[in-house]
């Protein structure tokens, strides 16, 4: 049987799509109210933060543990992993919510972030046999994806807290329920549907061996970063973004909560931060592939710097000012990881290929996590106008990026478009 690399690409996109989507619904209808479950659940305010940070720590290390799998298995294997751990944490946020568990509760967080996990590589899995003309434009795609769950989540916060009180548990636990179906079905449709492997289809297009190549891997991370100065660009892209993104929008629903905000509002304004980061992404996507990786990041960088603004100078509860700063604030977001993550394959070899993207996920999480953690302190001592400021030091990740990011990368060649499979 031939089978035509395109047409491959073109059903690896949709899948992801699907996935994508329902993993997106998974993560962000829990995002809106786990501070606040948090913050009842544990009696202190200072620790409200800690729900989300346990969630991106997940995220960090399930980032590096999937990418380990994917090299070895494929893509189809490492996402499927990660979906079913993710379920398993949004039953257990449920659960610690239930009998007001506080490290339960954290469990829950950290298992539920393999979701993003997942989803991250998932943008990695549609450039595996993208075109180098149109790799930007594949990762923009799939990222867009998350848009129909991500925003769809948070709107549906309210139905679900009326559905865990009809089932006499509490009504925050409600979003983790909803979130555990969702995910539930995106590990079924990535483990039944991605077929052929993307990745491993791709490195039998460019001849390369599908065993693990000697070293470990972070010697091999090592390598690639020393010699290659835009895969250190790529994450410091992506770092820098994903810390300030964090850091605010975690802190954003208590910030409106004292203010007396509904539960409703808040879903509203995560809903509309969450638009900003996926929805205009295949937009980003074409501009990077046609204007340049390192101009999209640019603008990704201002845009940053005008949403700390917005939201440092809000009140309390409702304003125009969190709903239009959430929104630009997910909007430079975009900006920065379509053009950051773009940078990042085209510059790896196809060989260190999954040990660099787990590596470069892992350390954009970690980096999120602590400044998610500092977060609620930041906001207890100080205030939510000064965890922006604080955050806008973020911003030297994303010129420091912009500025080793001008060496040209070295693109493999493509190898050849059809395999033979017996």
């Amino acid at each position: 049987m031939t089978i035509d690399r395109d047409a491959a690409q073109r059903h690896t996109i949709a899948v992801l799509t699907a996935s994508q989507a329902l993993g997106g619904l998974g993560i962000a209808i829990g995002i809106a109210v786990a501070s606040v479950l948090a913050k009842d659940v544990s009696g202190k305010e200072s620790l409200a933060g800690l729900a989300q940070t346990f969630q991106v720590l997940g995220t960090a290390v399930a980032s590096y543990v999937l990418a380990r799998v994917m090299g070895v298995k494929g893509r189809r294997i490492g996402l499927a992993l990660g979906y079913l751990i993710g379920a398993a944490g949004a039953m257990l946020c449920v659960l610690g919510g239930a009998i007001e568990s506080f490290p339960i509760l954290l469990l829950g967080t950290f298992c539920l972030g393999t979701v993003t996990a997942a989803n991250l590589q998932s943008r990695y899995a549609a450039a595996d046999l993208a075109r180098p003309e149109h790799r930007a434009r594949a990762i923009s795609i799939v990222v867009w994806a998350t848009t129909i769950g991500a925003v769809l989540g948070p709107n549906l916060t309210g139905a679900s807290g009326d559905l865990a009180e009809k089932l006499d548990l509490p009504r925050l636990t409600g979003p983790f329920l909803i979130s555990f179906f969702a995910v539930l079905i995106a590990m079924a449709v990535v483990g039944l549907l991605l077929r052929p492997d993307p990745l491993l289809l791709a490195r039998e297009l460019e001849g390369v061996s599908a065993m693990v190549p000697p070293g470990t891997s972070w010697s091999r991370v090592a390598t690639v970063m020393r010699e290659r100065p835009p895969v250190v660009a790529g994450v410091l892209a992506l770092s820098s973004a994903q810390a300030i993104m964090v850091a605010i929008m975690i802190m954003t629903p208590l910030h409106m909560d004292h203010g007396g905000a509904s539960l409703n509002v808040i879903g509203l304004v995560v809903s509309g931060h969450i638009l900003g980061m996926f929805a205009f992404s295949p937009f980003v996507g074409v501009l990077a592939d046609s204007v340049g990786r390192v101009q999209v990041m640019v603008v990704g960088g201002l845009l940053l710097a005008v949403s700390l603004y917005l939201c440092g100078s809000s009140p309390t509860g409702e304003s125009w000012q969190i709903t239009l700063g959430l929104f630009i604030l997910g909007l430079g977001w975009s900006f920065c990881t379509v053009a950051g993550s773009a940078l990042l394959v085209e510059a790896t070899p196809i060989e260190a290929r999954t040990d660099v993207q787990g590596a470069a996920d892992l350390i954009m999480n970690l980096t999120a996590a602590t400044a998610g953690a500092l977060a609620g302190v930041v906001v207890d001592g100080w205030g939510f106008g000064a965890l922006n400021s604080l955050a806008a030091v973020l911003l030297v990740g994303v010129v420091a990026a912009v500025l080793l990011s001008r060496e040209k990368p070295h693109v493999p060649e493509s190898g050849e478009d059809r395999v033979k499979q017996p």
